[in-house]
């Protein structure tokens, strides 16, 4: 399994998801004859009517684009004077509900509602933390921290240092900032040096001197990271990756290695994650959700394609095989074809 992850040399030229989004990566696309008083009129009809007509809201709500889905809110609420994810929560329950709404949020405060609930309450939900900063661009964060501000009146690392702590806080907070070098050009003595402090920083010594690697892989652009995971394959003989696992644990590791993944390749990344969230007995549906919303216009054909290499089946059969009802009908259609 882990073997997708240590062919460095396929990712040095591809595209990366996080630096270069593309338009024609989505399974969701605007809808070319698009007419939202149209569908406003379909929508509250499925809603007002006696029971809900789930079928209509996952026809409108999985075949438009996020800019369409927020053009419907806004008219939406001019003609009813409520809010659509207002009467979607009335209306519908549990999972389905989940996917609905967050379809109609636009993507920055769908991100900063997932942080929110990751972090209230008692304990932190750190796997969602991680997710999310590992696998969002400078501009993302930025969006999801503006969004996070609006809704809760204070900033985002304030909240996040209350929650994250160690080595771990450290990372995660630097992710946070959205700061990342965004250069595309490569310095191969950069990369040789990189490579060779994080080796001596790990594998060569007793102990671990984590801030090395936190400072690289948080901060170096992702061009460069790329270059400087070869160079340290051809330095230490193993993966960074595998260097990560066996020196550290628990959080910042999970972190680390979210990075390191997300450097080489995002879909690859998110498949793995789709996977694991419905693999064996029960299914994690925030993380099912929170993905199939969140990707579904920026690399979802790719996750598709990430996951038939992985796994051997298409991510729509094993949707189809795993989660049943609207929820399970809303997912397939936002997975958009069966490879």
């Amino acid at each position: 399994m882990s073997s997708v992850w240590d062919e460095l040399d396929r990712y040095l030229d591809s595209p990366s998801s996080i630096t270069t989004p593309s338009e024609q990566k989505g399974s969701i696309t605007a809808k070319a004859s698009f007419d939202a008083k149209s569908d406003v009129q379909a929508v509250r009809k499925a809603i007002e009517g006696i029971g809900t007509t789930e079928g209509t809201l996952i026809d409108i709500l999985t075949q438009r684009s996020n800019a369409q889905r927020q053009q419907i809110s806004k008219a939406y609420q001019e003609a009813t004077g409520r809010s659509l994810v207002a009467d979607l929560k009335g209306d519908l329950s549990g999972s389905f509900e989940n996917l609905l709404v967050g379809l109609v949020m636009p993507p920055a405060v769908y991100d900063a509602k997932e942080i929110i609930r990751a972090i209230k309450g008692a304990g932190t939900t750190d796997s969602t933390l991680i997710e999310i900063f590992a696998s969002r661009n400078n501009q993302q964060i930025r969006q999801l921290s503006d969004a996070y501000e609006s809704e809760t009146k204070r900033k985002l690392l304030d909240d996040l240092k209350q929650e994250v702590s160690g080595d771990y806080g450290k990372c995660l907070l630097i992710l946070a900032e959205g700061k990342r070098d965004e250069t595309t050009n490569v310095d191969d003595a950069k990369a040789k040096a990189d490579a060779k402090a994080l080796y001596e920083a790990g594998e060569k010594k007793w102990g671990t001197d984590e801030s090395k690697f936190i400072e690289i892989l948080c901060r170096r652009s992702i061009p460069q990271l790329r270059k400087t995971l070869v160079e340290y394959k051809s330095v230490s003989g193993k993966t960074l990756q595998q260097s990560i696992e066996g020196e550290m644990s628990g959080s910042l590791e999970d972190l680390l290695v979210a990075v390191v993944k997300c450097v080489k390749n995002v879909p690859a990344y998110f498949a793995e994650r789709l996977y694991k969230s419905m693999k064996g007995a029960g299914t994690d549906e925030d993380t099912l959700t929170r993905i199939m919303v969140c990707r579904s216009e920026i690399d979802m054909l790719e996750i598709r394609t990430e996951f038939k290499k992985l796994y051997g089946t298409s991510l729509h059969s094993f949707i189809q095989s795993d989660v049943s009802g609207d929820y399970g009908t809303g997912l397939q259609k936002i997975c958009a074809g069966d490879d």
